[in-house]
């Protein structure tokens, strides 16, 4: 019988994947690449120009709508970090027969 690739591929070490997403600013950047890899994109108009506000949201500079990093993702509003976050994704992908809440509470 031949062996099953998706089984058998290397996984991310926990020192390795802290050493990755060990901080907010590192999680920040990791989401940021993954939802505008050419750049912010205006949700509401398409334009590709626009500036980072004080807050931490986006605006854009032709119809001034503003967008957050996690506004419609996953993470919208949530009062946890996304180091808690993305720790809980790892936690639950790195398991092969998955995670219970109550581990995951722990």
């Amino acid at each position: 019988m031949a062996r099953n690739p998706i089984q058998f591929q290397p996984g991310l070490s926990l020192p390795a994947f802290l050493a990755q997403y060990g901080t907010e600013a590192q999680c920040q950047a990791a989401l940021f690449q993954h939802r505008w890899p050419k750049g912010v994109v205006c949700p509401d108009c398409g334009n590709t120009t626009g500036s980072l506000l004080a807050r931490g949201v986006y605006q854009c500079h032709h119809c001034h709508h503003q967008t957050s990093l996690t506004a419609g993702t996953l993470f919208h509003a949530t009062h946890l970090p996304l180091t808690t976050w993305f720790l809980a994704i790892y936690l639950l992908t790195q398991r092969k027969n998955g995670l219970s809440a109550l581990q995951l509470s722990r």
